[in-house]
């Protein structure tokens, strides 16, 4: 199933996204929760629930009418990890880099989520910025040290995100965060794409376009520490909720690699097979 969060007129409610419409959960369920978060802590039995009433409903709205809104706006966490794919991390040591032996984790702060179609700004303060395609995955089951091999049964779903980065912010400080937590960096969705419908998350493309220019392409299997390894890890050191976003790492390609930073009026296109594409337009920031 497809949970997307959208603005249709005036309202902004969640729906599962068929082809080309969406339908309000509320019209399958009136029962059913007003938030994506609460429909993944609910679990499976009501994924199955709805998916059942989905296949013969006929109500619903042009997709093309409402406004994508991000999925899961205010988690409680937005853990991200570096240089976490062999091509990434192969340009990286070549840049200069320390090739980390274990996995090298960073917050997002959770300002920084953003809408599937939003604009994403560049800062007053930073001349570096860039793009970093990356899969995303939702925790839909609170969790503590949890084994590799349960790790799939914690996750509610995944989604499309560009982990956007002030190079110079990110570099100037011995922690990432600050570089990777500029309001509007972390743009997320079209949608959460629940796990029941992905058999595989590490075969699946990546591809990343500025411009309509190919900069990054790879097959999640690409990853060196896949999902089960990166929740195993997070949960041996804090409790994981329904809700929480783990962006699990880019490829090869960034813009500080080839010399190509962000600017204003570039259009960032992210794409995953199977679960959709974001596009974000580079604008200045606000004053």
């Amino acid at each position: 199933m497809k949970l997307a969060r959208y603005t249709y007129g005036d309202v902004t409610t969640i729906g599962a996204v068929v082809e080309d419409r969406v339908v309000p959960l509320a019209s399958l369920d009136a029962s059913a929760p007003s938030t994506i978060r609460e429909v993944l802590a609910a679990g499976p039995a009501l994924i199955d629930r709805l998916t059942g009433k989905l296949a013969g409903a006929t109500s619903g709205v042009p997709l093309a009418e409402v406004r994508l809104e991000a999925p899961i706006p205010d988690p409680q966490k937005y853990l991200a990890i570096g240089m976490n794919y062999h091509d990434h991390a192969e340009e990286s040591a070549k840049a200069g880099m320390t090739v980390p032996k274990n996995q090298l984790w960073f917050n997002k702060q959770v300002t920084c989520i953003t809408g599937p179609y939003d604009p994403i700004y560049k800062p007053r303060v930073s001349e570096k910025m860039d793009y970093e395609a990356e899969l995303g995955v939702v925790i839909g089951k609170r969790c503590r040290y949890v084994s590799v091999e349960d790790a799939p049964s914690v996750i509610g779903g995944y989604f499309v995100a560009n982990d956007v980065s002030a190079r110079d912010w990110q570099f100037k400080s011995p922690t990432f965060t600050l570089g990777k937590s500029f309001d509007s960096h972390g743009p997320i969705g079209p949608w959460i794409t629940t796990a029941d419908d992905i058999d595989d998350p590490h075969a699946l493309q990546m591809e990343l376009w500025v411009n309509g220019e190919p900069r990054q392409k790879a097959s999640t299997g690409d990853m060196i520490h896949n999902i089960w390894q990166q929740i195993h890890e997070l949960s041996q050191v804090m409790t994981l909720e329904p809700g929480d976003l783990i962006a699990t790492g880019t490829c090869a390609n960034v813009g500080i690699a080839l010399g190509k930073f962000l600017q204003p009026g570039d259009i960032v296109r992210v794409e995953i097979e199977r679960l959709g594409h974001i596009e974000n337009a580079v604008a200045d920031e606000p004053v």
